[in-house]
This record gives C-alpha cells, sequence and structure tokens, in this order.
C-alpha cells in the first residue's frame, strides 16, 4: 500500500504567498525590462492651443409671464354667453363674457329717453328767453336737469360694460371654469391670461460676479422638456439690493417666446457669459495632481514625456486655462499618464 502524504495547512499558506508574490512582481520586473530596452508607452496627446474661452456663470430660474392676471367678475350676476374656448389665443379688448345685463339695458334706454326730453324743454326755455317770456333760473335749471341726466347715464354705461368681461392684453387664455347660466360672483375665477410673446426668468448669482454682469447683456437658458434647445435672451434688471443672508443678487431677464415653447412656473437652466479670455487651454484630463500642485506629461521631439509642473486658471467642464508652466504648441498626454513617469519613451496614437 502507498502512503498518503499529508501536508499542514502552515505550508499550504505558505505555497500560496510564494505564488501570490511570483504573480506580482512578475509583471513589473518584465515592464522595468521593456523600459530599460527601451519600449515605448502609448499615448495620446493633444496640442496646446491659445484659444477663446468664455468664463460661464451657471444658475436655476423660474420662467414666469411676461404679463399675467386671472379673469373675473365685478358683480354678481348670470353668464349669459361665453365667447372663448380653451387655450385661445385672444386680442387686446376682445370679449370673454358677457353677464345678465337686461336691468342696466332697460336703464339706460330709460335714461337716453329722459335727457332726450330734457333737451327739448331746455330748446323751448332758450326761445322763451330769448323772447324774454322764461327767467334766467329756469334756463339755468333745465340746464343742470340734462347735465344731471348725462352724468346718469355715464354711471348706467359703466355699469353695462362691467357686464361684459373683455381681455385686458393680449395673450393665451387658460382652462374655462365657468358654464352659460351658472352665477358668477364677485371673485369667482374664470380664467386665467398670460402673456407669453416674451417670458421673464429670475435668478440669483453670486455677488463675486456681480462687476460681470450688466443689462442688455446675453443669457442663454435651456429646459428639460426641449433637451439639446436653447433659448437666448438679455437682462433687463439687476436687482439694487443684494441679500446679506445668502450674498447673492437677484437678476431679471427676458426671453423672446413667440412660438410659445415655454411657460410660466417651468425651470430653466441660465448660462450667464461672464467674459472671454484669450488662454493657452489644454483638456483637463491632462493634469496629474499631486497634493497642492498640478503636472503634465510634455512630449518631446525625442518622444520622451518630461513631467512639467503647471499653473492652472479657470476651469470649465472638460477643459481648464493653463496660466504657466506651457507654451502653446506643446503636446501634452490626455490618455496614458497613469503608465507614465518622467522621461518615459512614448508611442503617440492617433485618435
Amino acid at each position: 500500500m502507498s502512503k498518503l502524504i499529508k501536508l499542514s495547512p502552515l505550508f499550504l499558506g505558505a505555497l500560496a504567498l510564494a505564488a501570490l508574490l511570483v504573480y506580482i512582481n512578475i509583471p513589473k520586473e518584465a515592464a522595468q525590462q521593456a523600459q530599460r530596452g527601451g519600449g515605448a508607452t502609448p499615448v495620446v496627446v493633444t496640442v496646446a492651443t491659445n484659444q477663446a474661452f468664455p468664463l460661464i456663470v451657471e444658475a436655476l430660474g423660474t420662467a414666469v409671464a411676461n404679463e399675467s392676471v386671472n379673469i373675473t367678475v365685478q358683480q354678481a350676476e348670470t353668464v349669459t354667453t361665453i365667447a372663448f374656448e380653451d387655450g385661445d389665443v385672444v386680442a387686446k379688448d376682445q370679449m370673454l363674457v358677457e353677464l345678465n345685463n337686461r336691468t342696466e339695458k332697460a336703464r339706460l334706454s330709460e335714461l337716453q329717453i329722459n335727457i332726450n326730453e330734457a333737451k327739448r324743454q331746455l330748446e323751448r326755455i332758450k326761445d322763451l328767453a330769448n323772447q324774454s317770456a322764461a327767467s334766467e333760473q329756469l334756463l339755468d335749471e333745465q340746464e343742470a336737469r340734462v347735465e344731471a341726466l348725462s352724468a346718469q347715464k355715464d354711471v348706467a354705461q359703466a355699469d353695462l360694460e362691467e357686464l361684459v368681461i373683455r381681455a385686458p392684453f393680449a395673450g393665451r387664455l387658460g382652462t374655462r371654469m365657468v358654464s352659460i347660466g351658472s352665477l358668477a360672483r364677485p371673485g369667482d375665477l374664470i380664467t386665467t391670461l398670460d402673456d407669453l410673446s416674451l417670458v421673464k426668468v429670475d435668478f440669483s448669482i453670486s455677488e463675486l460676479h456681480l462687476a460681470s454682469v450688466a443689462s442688455g447683456q446675453t443669457i442663454f437658458a435651456s429646459s428639460v422638456a426641449y433637451p439639446g434647445e436653447q433659448f437666448t435672451g438679455q437682462i433687463s434688471n439687476i436687482d439694487s439690493r443684494i441679500d446679506p443672508v445668502t450674498r447673492s443678487i437677484q437678476v431679471r431677464a427676458q426671453l423672446p417666446n413667440l412660438d410659445y415653447k415655454l411657460r410660466p412656473g417651468m425651470l430653466l437652466q441660465i448660462n450667464l457669459e461672464k467674459r472671454v479670455l484669450d488662454a493657452l487651454v489644454i483638456p483637463e484630463a491632462a493634469l496629474v495632481p499631486e497634493g497642492d500642485s498640478q503636472f503634465v506629461f510634455v512630449v518631446n521631439d525625442e518622444q520622451k514625456a518630461v513631467k512639467t509642473e503647471v499653473r492652472v486658471g479657470e476651469r470649465k467642464p472638460g477643459l481648464v486655462q493653463i496660466v504657466d508652466g506651457l507654451n502653446a504648441g506643446d503636446k501634452v498626454v490626455t490618455e496614458g499618464t497613469l503608465r507614465l513617469r518622467d522621461g518615459s519613451t512614448v508611442r503617440v496614437l492617433d485618435k
């Protein structure tokens, strides 16, 4: 019978540790040998260039209609005519709703008859006064009566006009809230009216940017409702006060909205161009941070990666301004920096 060899757990553990060390060190040694033997590391480079570098201030704002009003009535009356549908676009002074006005029309007719009669009496008294057959006092009293009746007619005409609800300005109506025959009381909502040809948007920016904004400055707005679409407007007002709690200032801009895409209450992403720099720019991916310092690998004519310290300025997504450490035309590594050391030989890939 053959003898079974029993291995201790300690021996098995030592064997596993040795295998792990071999696995870790062999690739490292191979890489070092490749480096000593002149093996080139593949990298992707980008040329540092001088270009326009706009500084953008980002903010969130809420769209507000240029003009907005709730259409209500001033007198309690029954609705007799509705001259609009939900969502109609209406002109200024266009009739929307007419309330029961029979009493007012009858009162107006009565006053018109009384005025006509009073004017005939006035003409008769004038003729008599010219013939010295009527006193000046009687003439004055009749003239006062005509004026009083005319004033009463103006009041009755105003009461009649209050029973016809008209659009105070051009815009788009909301949902109709009344029906023919319903009793409308003062304050009851008939519908809403919004002037959407121009949309206002209010947003806040830090006081840090106050010196860089002015009325008439262009802004760009976007909404999740229209991906990839940009709306252009202008700053119309900058608040006169800074919020002492948030240290921010309120800004209002106006956006043309002739196609009615923007609606009141919509959340808008605002981009405000603070200023445009003529800057030396590289991709942000080229930076290699070490502590408080920033480095890049510059590829020289000998295809060597030279580790170079740089000083960065302004940033925006994907790009960074280089203030010092690089020159226009320098080739910096943007992909493959993790495999490089100062002086490594590189092979530039086309991308």
